[in-house]
């Protein structure tokens, strides 16, 4: 099992590796394999980039940022000014559904609500805006609307799983309650327990995957 200093080395590698962060501007605490990120970055996909650049790390089991975005002044942007880009960028991606998403601004931070068919149209319109400049996060309250068999939905996301390189199809557990889906079990990584949750997303009419999976590393010359 590795130690949090262990884990803490390795997320500091990891940030260092990634192009588009400056790991000086982020700050590391692991206990007990949680780990807080701490900072400030000029960017919301920073942000975004250095959580999702942690959890890829064998070991962890739970990731708390608490990273600050602060624009500089050249870099401002008013309310309306983020709200009328983040219209634009929605109306130009052909992911989403036109007319279906509403945009809330307030202080830097946009929600968004509406309703889709799919679960890749609530994540396409959230990655559409969360790069825009001034942004400094997004609410995604879009909703999913789809009549659901939910024998056929359990079995799609099995399926899904043993298709995939990066799921333990065989430690992973899936119960269906009409459009929610739970899975439980046990997983050697927090990567591989997000993506166990994306996968289930994948399957049609699913409004909501509660992801009780556990994570277990197990050192590769166990």
């Amino acid at each position: 099992m590795k130690s949090d200093a262990q884990i803490k080395q390795d997320i500091l590698d990891e940030l260092v590796f990634q192009p588009n962060i400056d790991e000086t501007e982020i700050g590391v605490i692991v206990k007990d394999g949680v780990v807080t990120l701490t900072g400030f970055v000029d960017a919301f996909s920073k942000k975004v980039a250095a959580e999702k650049a942690a959890k890829s790390v064998a070991g962890v089991k739970a990731v708390a940022e608490d990273i600050q975005i602060k624009y500089g002044d050249d870099y401002r942007k008013t309310d309306q000014e983020i709200a009328k880009a983040a219209v634009n960028a929605l109306e130009w991606n052909a992911s989403v559904p036109n007319n279906k998403i509403l945009v809330k601004v307030d202080d830097g931070y946009i929600v968004l609500t509406g309703d889709v068919t799919w679960k890749y149209q609530k994540n396409a319109a959230k990655r559409t805006i969360e790069n825009l400049l001034g942004v400094k996060g997004v609410v995604n309250n879009i909703e999913i609307i789809q009549k659901v068999e939910p024998k056929e939905v359990k079995e799609q996301i099995e399926k899904a799983f043993e298709r995939s390189a990066d799921i333990d199809a065989q430690h992973v557990l899936v119960k269906i309650e009409g459009s929610v889906v739970t899975l439980t079990g046990t997983v050697s990584s927090i990567k591989e327990k997000d993506d166990a949750t994306k996968a289930a997303f994948h399957a049609p009419g699913v409004t909501e995957v509660k992801n009780e999976i556990k994570v277990q590393f197990y050192p590769a010359y166990a």
